[in-house]
C-alpha cells in the first residue's frame, strides 16, 4: 500500500523510522511538507521517498492512503482537497473534527471523491468497545487525561498557572469534549476521537490534569449506560521530542496502516 504522510515532526519521523525498519506491505511513498522544509526533508529521507510541497503533488502521485500527522492547521489546509480528489485520509489531529461545520465539509469532500476518512485510536484503546456500547445505550463518557506539568506548556493552562511551581495534581480544564479539543489542539485530540466513537460531543466530558510528579501520560475512559459501566486506562510514555504526545500515537498509525492491508483483521 503506497502511503504519503503529512508532516515530519515527532510522529512523522517515528513512522518513517518504523516503516523503514520492518517488513510490511505498507510502503512510504513520500512526505508532504511546507516548501520551506523541503530541502531539509530531502536531506533526512532516503532517496526513494519523495518530498511533496503541495496537495496537488500528492494527488498526482496517487497514493493509496494519506496520513495527517502535522496538526489541525495542516488538516484544514489539505484535508478537503485530498478527500475531494478521491484519496483516503487518516487523521491524527481529530480535534479539528470537533467543529461540526468543518466535519461536515470533510465528509462532503469524501462523498464527492468517493474517499474514506479514517480515525485511528491514537494514544488510547477501547474505541471498538465504545462503539459497540453506543448501540446498546451509552449515556455518558468521561475522559481524564493526566500528563506531566511541562507537557501543558504552550497551552491555555499557562495563562492561569505557573506550571513550573505546581506541587500537586491540578485540574486545568473540565468541560465538554468539543471545548477541550478546540482549546487544547496539541494535547486533547483524543477528546474528539472518544466523543465520535462513543456518546457524542454533548455527552462526553473531559478533565485535563497537570501532574508535577508524573513521568508518563495517562488517559482514562469511564463509560456509563444501559449495559453497566466500563473503565479503560492507558499509560504511555511521552515522545522524547514532543512530551505533549504519547509514543503510542505513532504506533497506532502503523497498526492501522498494516490493518488496511491484512487478510486477517481483528
Amino acid at each position: 500500500m503506497q502511503t504519503v504522510i503529512i508532516g515530519l515532526g515527532a510522529i512523522g519521523r517515528m513512522i518513517v523510522d518504523r516503516l523503514a525498519g520492518e517488513k510490511s506491505p505498507v510502503r512510504l511513498q513520500g512526505v508532504l511538507v511546507r516548501p520551506a522544509r523541503a530541502a531539509e526533508a530531502r536531506e533526512e529521507l532516503a532517496s526513494d521517498i519523495a518530498v511533496f510541497t503541495s496537495a496537488e503533488d500528492v494527488i498526482e502521485a496517487k497514493p493509496d492512503m494519506v496520513v495527517e500527522c502535522a496538526g489541525q492547521a495542516a488538516l484544514k489546509q489539505y484535508g478537503e482537497t485530498l478527500l475531494g480528489a478521491g484519496l483516503d485520509l487518516m487523521v491524527v489531529a481529530t480535534g479539528a473534527l470537533a467543529e461540526s461545520d468543518y466535519r461536515a465539509k470533510l465528509m462532503a469532500a469524501a462523498e464527492k471523491g468517493g474517499a474514506r476518512l479514517h480515525v485511528p485510536a491514537g494514544a488510547t484503546a477501547g474505541l471498538d468497545g465504545l462503539g459497540a456500547l453506543r448501540a446498546g445505550g451509552l449515556a455518558k463518557v468521561t475522559y481524564t487525561s493526566t500528563k506531566p506539568s511541562h507537557a501543558w506548556k504552550g497551552t491555555p493552562a499557562e495563562q492561569n498557572l505557573d506550571l513550573d511551581s505546581l506541587r500537586e495534581k491540578t485540574v486545568i480544564f473540565e468541560g465538554r469534549a468539543e471545548a477541550a479539543a478546540l482549546e487544547y489542539p496539541q494535547n486533547a485530540n483524543l477528546a474528539a476521537t472518544i466523543a465520535m466513537a462513543g456518546a457524542g460531543f454533548d455527552n462526553t466530558f473531559v478533565r485535563l490534569v497537570a501532574d508535577p510528579d508524573a513521568i508518563i501520560n495517562c488517559g482514562r475512559i469511564e463509560a456509563d449506560g444501559e449495559f453497566g459501566h466500563m473503565t479503560m486506562e492507558m499509560r504511555g510514555h511521552p515522545m522524547a521530542s514532543n512530551p505533549k504526545t504519547s509514543a503510542v500515537t505513532a504506533l497506532s498509525l502503523i497498526y492501522a496502516l498494516n490493518k488496511e492491508t491484512s487478510r486477517f483483521v481483528i
